[in-house]
Formats: structure tokens, C-alpha cells, sequence
């Protein structure tokens, strides 16, 4: 898992628009953005950008059909982030059984 594709999902999933997105797209199997668009209170263009930044982070795919461009969820670079996030919850994991240990040992002492 590359540090540099993780930074690039929390970046993108840092916003509460492009979060509710990733969250329309998988409900559907995939959209378009003038699909999207119709049910959300900006313009198709909004979306459309926003889009495109989802998948500059590899959490969208797009396929062209005719003049639409159809959007999925490529669920690979969720699972980067979530391993991650595993990791990272297991390194303070250990830190804190071993402070806890720590202070055993402490007022065992006294």
C-alpha cells in the first residue's frame, strides 16, 4: 500500500460533498454526473469536478458510453485505508498496554 494513494483517499474523502458521492454512486452501481447532479442542489458541473477528483484518488472508476461518462466504485484504495488505519490502531494499541503495564508495575512497587 502506497502512503502517497492513502493521503490521496483521505484527501478526497476530507470533503462531506465528495464523501456523499463515493456513498450515491455505490447505492446506484454506478451514475453519471447529470444522474447525480439531479438529485442534489448543485450543477452538473459541480459534480463533475468533484468526480474527477474522486477518481484522481483511484476511488472512482469512469467508462465512456457514447457522450455520458458512467462512474463506479473501485473499492481497492478504501481497503488501503482501512489497513492503515488498522496499523496504525495497533502500533497506539501497544503503546498503551505497555503504559499500563508501566503503572502496574508502579503501584506494585509501592
Amino acid at each position: 500500500m502506497g502512503q502517497g494513494r492513502v493521503d490521496g483517499v483521505f484527501a478526497a474523502l476530507g470533503d462531506p460533498g465528495r464523501r456523499a458521492l463515493v456513498e450515491a454512486v455505490a447505492a446506484r452501481g454506478d451514475a453519471t454526473a447529470t444522474e447525480l447532479a439531479a438529485q442534489l442542489p448543485v450543477s452538473r458541473q459541480a459534480v463533475s469536478k468533484q468526480l474527477v477528483a474522486l477518481e484522481d484518488a483511484g476511488l472512482l472508476r469512469s467508462t465512456r458510453s457514447g457522450r455520458e461518462t458512467r462512474y463506479e466504485v473501485t473499492p481497492e484504495p478504501l481497503g488501503d485505508a482501512v489497513a492503515w488505519m488498522v496499523e496504525v490502531g495497533a502500533a497506539w494499541d501497544e503503546r498503551l498496554a505497555k503504559l499500563g503495564r508501566a503503572l502496574a508495575r508502579g503501584r506494585a512497587a509501592r
